[in-house]
């Protein structure tokens, strides 16, 4: 059924689900994304702002593959391709400059009421992970993954 024939009611449901599912993708990206920048701070003394672009790196390449596959199959055919992995890291990009931007801000604000810099960036980074889910999802579903209109043939 092509999104002009859909019902309001179907196509928030379909909306929902598709969101629901780039969310438990979402959550294994970002385990992902987490352990590869704590890792990179902790253990190696990368900086936060290069370890986060990093982790997000290597998350997002995670991300594509496993929503080409599963939430937008029917739109990706579930093929990996070049131009879509290309769209995707595009959009990925304001993902990650929202997700850099939360994670410097909310270790600013955190730093008047947190004493323990560990916890601050832990805090930091989970709340940037939040923003980034946003950015992500609407871009993946609205450029990315749209589906082609029957004219589009």
């Amino acid at each position: 059924m092509d999104q002009s024939t859909q019902t309001p009611v179907r196509s928030s449901v379909g909306l929902l689900k598709k969101a629901g599912s780039f969310a438990a993708i979402g959550v294994v990206n970002a385990a992902i994304d987490f352990a590869v920048f704590w890792v990179a701070v902790q253990e190696f003394d990368i900086p936060k702002i290069p370890a986060n672009v990093m982790a997000w790196a290597v998350a997002v390449s995670a991300s594509y593959m496993m929503n080409s596959f599963i939430t937008f199959a029917a739109e990706s055919g579930r093929k990996l391709e070049w131009s879509a992995y290309t769209k995707f890291v595009a959009g990925g990009v304001a993902g990650m400059v929202a997700n850099t931007a939360a994670l410097v801000i909310g270790d600013w604000l955190l730093s008047f009421v947190l004493a323990n810099e560990d916890w601050r960036l832990a805090i930091a980074k989970i709340g940037a992970i939040g923003v980034s889910f946003v950015v992500n999802f609407s871009m993946s579903h609205f450029v990315v993954f749209r589906q082609k209109a029957a004219n589009d043939n």
